[in-house]
């Protein structure tokens, strides 16, 4: 009897959780990276694994699952189809793509393209400024967002108002893909970069960190220096709507409990949001 009401308890909590998230409009996905060790197939079964059902793909990951090839905006119409019904075999839906930077206006609008047929929604980038305003009307054509990733500086987009300026007078789909670790690593507060960009972050890459350094490395969520519960609080004030992407870039080759069990925390925080 014990086990069991434990085990109708967690259900109950995990249903309080999800329909808080829905209420939110906040997804809990993984960037499929933190498997990049893995084929395609097998990180979806790792995200399964962890009770997580949004993807953001990135390119040139091997897909696997008897399908050969990567993971690309390359990709044959025929392979597309392919993918879409791994995809679909696995209970996984994909959402977003990325990190991924074009070099010439033709890949920008094949890149576009191909999110359109894929059914991606976000395309997460570093663009070169030259082609900002070509994305700016992709995006429109499309009605596909863009998030701008912020990696460490002296990446051009480690800081808010890099991306601020990038995206000012553009199409209102083109944002933020908020790395919360990589802020830290660059010595920013993830709250008040958050706050920076009020309203213009699309999705975000979460990570917790073990320190404020250059070389800090993931832990588990709550328990290092990203300011967790800060940073859910100032996205539900600003009304964000969006995905959330695990990046957990350590223990590579068995990341599963601690992405399981950072999924577990962002639930139960959620849930008292």
């Amino acid at each position: 009897m014990l086990a069991g009401g434990l085990s109708a308890a967690l259900f109950a909590q995990s249903a309080r959780s999800q329909a808080r998230a829905d209420a939110l409009g906040w997804k809990l996905g993984a960037q499929a990276y933190t498997f990049h060790k893995f084929t395609f197939a097998e990180a979806l079964d790792k995200m399964d694994s962890c009770g997580i059902q949004y993807v953001e793909a990135f390119p040139g990951q091997q897909l696997g699952g008897g399908l050969e090839g990567t993971f690309d905006y390359h990709m044959s119409p025929d392979k597309q189809e392919q993918v879409k019904q791994l995809i679909k075999k696995k209970h996984k839906v994909l959402m977003a793509f990325g990190v991924v930077v074009p070099k010439s206006a033709a890949e920008w609008r094949m890149l576009f393209d191909f999110a359109n047929r894929m059914g991606i929604q976000s395309i997460t980038t570093e663009p070169q400024p030259e082609f900002l305003d070509l994305i700016s009307s992709l995006c429109d054509q499309y009605n596909i967002k863009v998030a701008i990733h912020d990696h460490p500086k002296p990446s051009h987009y480690w800081h808010p108002d890099s991306v601020l300026a990038a995206i000012k007078g553009r199409s209102k789909l083109m944002g933020a893909c908020a790395d919360i670790g990589h802020w830290v690593r660059s010595g920013l507060d993830p709250v008040e970069c958050l706050k920076k960009l009020n309203g213009r972050v699309v999705s975000l890459h979460f990570k917790d960190l073990n320190e404020k350094s250059p070389n800090a490395h993931d832990v588990v969520w709550g328990n290092g220096v990203s300011e967790i519960p800060a940073v859910l609080e100032e996205l539900k004030n600003q009304k964000f709507k969006g995905l959330f992407s695990v990046e957990y870039e350590y223990h590579w080759e068995n990341s599963v409990p601690e992405v399981k069990e950072s999924a577990r925390y962002w639930r139960s925080m959620v849930s008292n949001l």
